[in-house]
């Protein structure tokens, strides 16, 4: 056994039930990923260094050592909830959904969207919600001042003292951050999230709003002694994800990733598309953009997946009663039918939040004749699709599922590749959340460890 071991970083993923320590070194020279160490998230002990020091701890065992020290200590987490946020803009399709697109790019979890002047209810809900930051955005600019300046006074009115960011049209920023200082109400100005019609201006309140993340979270229950250890960046870990995907994207091109989880599944692309599609596009849609689908999970949300895919369906496929399999269902699956059951609630997961974030084609008839136009999401240039997350990485049958996302568009109505064109890299030991933390001071170490650590999947190979 060694004495005492020192790296360059250490980097925790605070998840809402385990903690994993990743710890790197060499970074300024050649990069390295040393060992892992995993415990279980404290939070609902009211401290997750508690949880943090038992993954450390495990760290140790794994390297056999009987000390470790590191230079920094990052993090990324999704404990206490995540970062929960509301959203309110003028028209949906435009400033209110390009404010929610910046929201979920960033990492957080959105509980409320309003478009349009807000009233009585939705004040009230606000009011009973209580997210960690309020995103207010209305009118391009110099366009409708009015939505915007009807919406501050609302929310200002309730003295929620909760950090807002006002990305709407900049000729009433003026007056919004006088509403709120009149209140006494904290309030951060930035860049209009929809400046001009059909263009997304998402990347300053995505910022934002990781930089913000850094201060809630240091308040949220749990987390108050988070900044005792953690002296670098800490990011939510959906944000997290799509640094690592930005950083990828000028080597490997158009690519996505997906993470089918317990409760959701997420869906991360960084794609540009094709500029025949982009000729034919409804509405602008962003560079990075993020879904994260919270009706679709292995575990809190297996019935709900199960309905989807139909029961009866899904129990004469896999020659036994799903309902019964269902009963007393674990989180992790023991039993060879629990593992079968998980494969395939795995599989429909990220099939159907693979559809909708991808866009689709339609073909409208006119009196000229028939027109083609695109909605949603150009993925048709991807070649890469990185599997992350347990389920897609872990599970006996993952494989299968991989299979199918990779061959879902055999329709070729999908804005999606076709069948057999695409690369499939998996994410095995779970780096991609910690390297996009690490991103941030070390982007070419990080990206060396990433395009080290994804591994490609034969997925044609007999036998599978």
């Amino acid at each position: 056994m060694q004495k005492h071991l020192h790296f360059d970083a250490l980097v925790a993923e605070i998840g809402s039930t385990t903690t994993l320590v990743s710890a790197f070194d060499g970074l300024g020279s050649c990069p390295r990923f040393v060992g892992q160490g995993m415990a279980p998230t404290t939070s609902a002990q009211g401290d997750v260094t508690i949880g943090l020091r038992a993954a450390i701890e495990s760290l140790k065992e794994t390297l056999d050592t009987e000390e470790i020290g590191w230079e920094k200590l990052y993090a990324a987490s999704s404990a206490a909830g995540g970062l929960s946020m509301s959203v309110h803009g003028l028209v949906y399709d435009m400033t209110a959904r390009a404010a929610h697109l910046a929201a979920l790019g960033a990492g957080a979890v959105v509980r409320q969207v309003t478009a349009g002047k807000m009233g009585p209810y939705e004040q009230e809900a606000l009011r009973a919600l209580r997210p960690n930051l309020i995103l207010l955005a209305g009118g391009t600019d110099f366009g409708d001042r009015e939505t915007a300046l009807h919406n501050a006074r609302r929310i200002a009115s309730l003295r929620l003292s909760i950090p807002t960011l006002y990305a709407g049209n900049r000729e009433a920023a003026g007056q919004v951050k006088d509403i709120f200082m009149a209140e006494g109400q904290p309030l951060t100005v930035i860049d209009n999230v929809y400046p001009r019609l059909d263009e997304l201006n998402t990347e300053p309140a995505r910022r934002a709003i990781q930089d913000l993340f850094e201060v809630h979270i240091t308040g949220a229950p749990g987390m108050a002694h988070i900044r005792e250890m953690v002296g670098g960046t800490i990011l939510p870990t959906p944000g997290a994800v799509m640094e690592a995907l930005r950083l990828l994207h000028p080597v490997l091109g158009d690519l996505m990733a997906v993470d089918v989880g317990g409760a959701t599944t997420d869906v991360h692309s960084a794609a540009r598309g094709s500029e025949a599609i982009e000729r034919i596009q409804t509405q602008p849609e962003p560079y990075f953009k993020r879904t994260v689908e919270g009706d679709l999970g292995t575990y809190l949300n297996a019935r709900t997946v199960c309905e989807q895919a139909g029961q009866e369906k899904m129990s004469r496929e896999l020659g036994f009663p799903v309902e019964e399999a269902l009963e007393g269902w674990p989180p992790i699956p023991r039993t060879e039918r629990q593992f079968i059951l998980a494969d395939r609630l795995a599989r429909e997961a990220a099939a159907l939040a693979v559809t909708r974030h991808a866009g689709t084609l339609r073909q409208v008839f006119l009196p000229e004749g028939p027109r083609r136009y695109a909605q949603g999401k150009d993925l048709s240039e991807v070649k890469t699709l990185i599997a992350t997350g347990g389920a897609l990485t872990r599970l006996p049958g993952r494989k299968t599922a991989l299979r199918n996302l990779r061959d879902l568009n055999a329709s070729g109505k999908m804005l999606y590749p076709a069948p057999g064109a695409m690369r499939v890299l998996c994410d095995a030991r779970y780096l991609m959340a910690p390297l996009g933390v690490l991103s941030r001071d070390w982007p070419e170490a990080a990206l060396t460890l990433l395009l080290d650590s994804l591994k490609e999947e034969d997925l044609d190979a007999a036998g599978d």
